[in-house]
């Protein structure tokens, strides 16, 4: 099974696809889609929807993920963020994909065995966990991963996947 994980955002939104087959996870494709600093929100949002739209029908996902919004100090970015993830979840809800959200907090305690594991540990694990040469780059790409990881051993019917194999 496949699962799309999504770390929102409206400059860089990262994404990642892993499978759980034969006993373990593996990587099938991660990236980030950008959008230009100086476009106008709605039409950065539209870039967004397009690329999710266009990476669900190239990977075609069985489930999804997306890290819910953690509230900074930043408001005008905390509604930015917002408005990614709801592009997000729209695009995911349109393809007829089941949708997890995990707080940071979750993810981080899934994937590391620690709820205030820092960007470098969290990669580490990444890396480790999908038995790549080197982390995955840049930190969205591999955040969106993690968000994946944590639904994969959370996920009832994919965590048989991974343990029965």
């Amino acid at each position: 099974m496949r699962t799309l994980g999504i770390d929102p955002g409206t400059a860089i939104l990262g994404w990642g696809v892993v499978e759980a087959a034969a006993g373990q996870l593996a990587l099938v494709a991660v990236g980030t889609l950008t959008t230009p600093a100086g476009m106008a929100q709605p039409e950065r949002l539209r870039l967004l929807y397009d690329g999710l739209r266009e990476l669900i029908a190239r990977y075609r996902p069985d489930s999804a993920a997306i890290e819910e919004l953690f509230f900074g100090k930043n408001v005008n970015t905390a509604l930015s963020v917002g408005q990614a993830r709801g592009v997000a979840l729209l695009a995911l809800a349109q393809a007829g994909l089941p949708v997890a959200e995990y707080k940071p907090v979750a993810v981080k305690q899934a994937v590391a065995g620690y709820g205030g594991a820092d960007k470098k540990q969290m990669q580490e694990m990444v890396r480790l966990t999908l038995g790549l040469a080197a982390p995955p780059r840049p930190d969205d790409a591999a955040d969106a991963l993690a968000v994946a990881i944590c639904h994969a051993y959370t996920s009832p019917t994919l965590q048989r996947l991974i343990t029965e194999g």
